[in-house]
């Protein structure tokens, strides 16, 4: 069964009220499915749009969870604002590959978006933006540019020559995502490579004097330093001030990964707390989590778009000049992710952001002190940004582990597994635009009446 002009209306009308189903229903839908997936069935013969929906509906959609709603605290999820929301309809709708200048002002308006996110994060104009598909992917393309700087001060030209008879490289880092080693295995630089180096005492940032030791105990050789900007287990931010200095003394790269992080640039402390990262030499965040836009959406800046351009461009005759975005990323067609970052800062500006991350802040803070407060239940880590991490005082991973799968079955929230301190804990993150006070006592509810029954 082919498609015909005509069923756009009946499918979009569908689709709209679908849609309007689901985001209304968020505030009191279940945080997280505990659904068991249908079998799988053959192939359809072509239902036509419209029974294909209905289908969705019935086969799939009552098992997704409402993960852009104000109690899903998993991982650090946003929402999806309603400007945000619009906006991601229309990029589907307008379809534009944003990856050359030609024929559409789709490109010049993703740049207008990356200097306004520029500006808002606080950050100088020497930084070159660019939109991939998340922070895996921005800390790939940050750390690719850096494979470059490093190993050109060493005589090596890596994306033309390659990495074999180039020096090893060292990573050096102290609680750095997991998305690090990701791409240090997808560059050949090799998971290896990463070097964790000690924290500060009961926290989760690097300690700044083994940063200096190694660093000189390198004696100049190729040296990668990754600095965390909201680690995930507590939110905190390494002293990247002096990481910095460190980095401009030896010399290194320094990449910071502000996954979300980043955004603490909106708070009255914001200069103070991100202190450092305009030394920097690359940065990447998540648009997905605390600006609430639509996944997929991430952010790398670099200092020398150059580099990125060297390792990513695509030389052929129909492809355009190396200033195309397509030039920057892994990506050659690209959809229009700018567009609900566009539209949301144009919706509620820097303030309006600013505002939902402040109390997304305060209410992780709220949260906190109602845990203190339940029998049994340890805060492991003051609260830095958004994200609480607690320990259960008897029991071990099976009795978390428990815990976990009796909040997910009671829909209230949904927290996510992790270890801190060598201790088995819950991890809750704040992230979303429309959470609110009653969300915090729902959550402390459904966790007082979960433990009662564990």
């Amino acid at each position: 069964m082919e498609p015909h002009a005509h069923e756009y209306d009946p499918a979009l009308a569908v689709a709209h009220a679908t849609a309007r189903a689901f985001v209304e229903q968020l505030p009191t839908r279940a945080a997280a499915s505990v659904a068991s997936a249908p079998a799988p069935v053959p192939l359809p013969p072509g239902i036509g749009a419209e029974a294909a929906l209905a289908w969705f509906q019935s086969r799939w959609a009552h098992g997704l969870s409402a993960s852009p709603g104000p109690r899903y605290w998993g991982f650090v999820t946003g929402g999806a604002t309603p400007a945000a929301l619009a906006a991601d309809w229309l990029a589907a709708a307008y379809d534009q590959n944003a990856s050359n200048d030609v024929g559409s002002l789709a490109t010049a308006m993703e740049r207008e978006a990356l200097g306004w996110l520029r500006e808002m994060f606080g950050l100088p104009a020497a930084f070159d933006g660019a939109l991939v598909s998340g922070a895996t992917a921005a800390n790939t393309v940050a750390l690719a540019a850096a494979r470059q700087a490093v190993l050109a001060r060493q005589g090596v030209d890596v994306a033309a020559e390659g990495l074999a008879g180039a020096p090893p490289i060292t990573v050096l880092a102290g609680a750095a995502h997991a998305s690090i080693d990701k791409a240090l295995a997808i560059l050949g630089i090799g998971r290896s490579a990463l070097l964790r180096l000690p924290l500060e005492p009961e926290s989760t940032r690097l300690d700044p004097t083994a940063l200096g030791a190694a660093l000189s105990g390198l004696c100049g050789a190729p040296a990668i330093v990754v600095a965390s900007a909201g680690e995930v287990n507590t939110g905190s931010i390494d002293d990247l001030r002096a990481i910095a200095e460190l980095c401009r003394r030896h010399p290194a790269w320094l990449h910071i990964d502000g996954a979300f992080g980043l955004f603490a640039a909106l708070l009255p402390d914001g200069a103070q707390r991100l202190d450092g990262i305009d030394a920097a030499d690359s940065i990447a965040t998540d648009l997905h989590k605390w600006l609430n836009v639509p996944y997929d959406a991430g952010l790398v800046f670099t200092r020398d778009a150059s580099l990125a351009r060297a390792v990513f461009r695509a030389s052929s005759a129909y492809l355009g000049e190396h200033g195309d975005p397509l030039h920057g990323t892994p990506e050659n067609s690209r959809r229009l992710r700018a567009l609900p970052a566009w539209m949301t800062l144009a919706a509620y500006g820097r303030d309006g952001v600013a505002g939902w991350v402040a109390r997304d802040c305060a209410l992780a803070r709220r949260f906190a002190a109602g845990l203190a407060t339940i029998p049994g239940v340890e805060v492991l880590h003051p609260v830095d940004l958004n994200v609480v991490t607690f320990a259960l005082r008897e029991g071990d991973a099976a009795r978390r582990d428990r815990v976990l799968a009796g909040l997910a079955a009671d829909g209230r929230v949904f927290l996510t597994p992790t270890v801190l301190f060598g201790r088995p804990a819950l991890r809750g993150a704040l992230a979303n635009w429309s959470t609110r006070d009653g969300d915090v006592e729902l959550a402390l509810s459904a966790l007082r009446e979960v433990l009662a029954a564990s």
